[in-house]
């Protein structure tokens, strides 16, 4: 399985300004981090505004802040929203089922409860989760460090270990 670009980039925007939520942060400033236009970006913030996870302001001095704190938002339901098709394979959906072996397959079954099990280990982590220091130093728990521009590239985001 493999997120959409989309999804990608709205986790992205979040953890942002979950790592930012001292300030506003701009489209301009998260487009350059990543690489990514700012007019993809700004579609994904729109959304995120209308989902209310965003505060967003306009005009000069302008940007977007979680609405929410970081530890309501659970990766789960962003992916869930953010991603437009959860079909593995193509007996996923009726409506174009043409598979000769769907009366007697199990795969469906399995990827099935694979899915699900995907999404509640989702649903398990928040965006804190993603951003903050581990609860307790050394004792396991991860976040990430929010890359930064090196060399006029941008570094993947790294985890941090406890």
């Amino acid at each position: 399985m493999r997120l959409a670009e989309y999804t990608d980039y709205t986790l992205r925007v979040l953890m942002y300004c979950a790592a930012h939520r001292d300030r506003l942060v701009t489209i301009a400033e998260i487009a350059e981090i990543h690489g990514v236009s700012r007019s993809h970006l700004m579609k994904i913030v729109n959304d995120l505004g209308r989902q209310g996870l965003l505060e967003t302001t306009r005009g000069r001095g302008g940007g977007v802040r979680l609405h929410k704190p970081a530890d309501q938002i659970r990766i789960g339901d962003v992916v869930r929203t953010a991603e437009t098709d959860f079909r593995l394979v193509e007996c996923f959906d009726p409506a174009i089922n043409a598979c000769t072996l769907s009366p007697t397959c199990r795969l469906k079954g399995l990827l099935h409860s694979a899915l699900a099990a995907y999404l509640r280990e989702l649903d398990g982590a928040t965006l804190a989760d993603l951003v903050d220091p581990p609860a307790r130093p050394g004792r396991g728990g991860a976040g990430v460090v929010i890359p930064i521009k090196a060399q006029g590239r941008v570094a993947a985001p790294k985890p941090v270990r406890g």
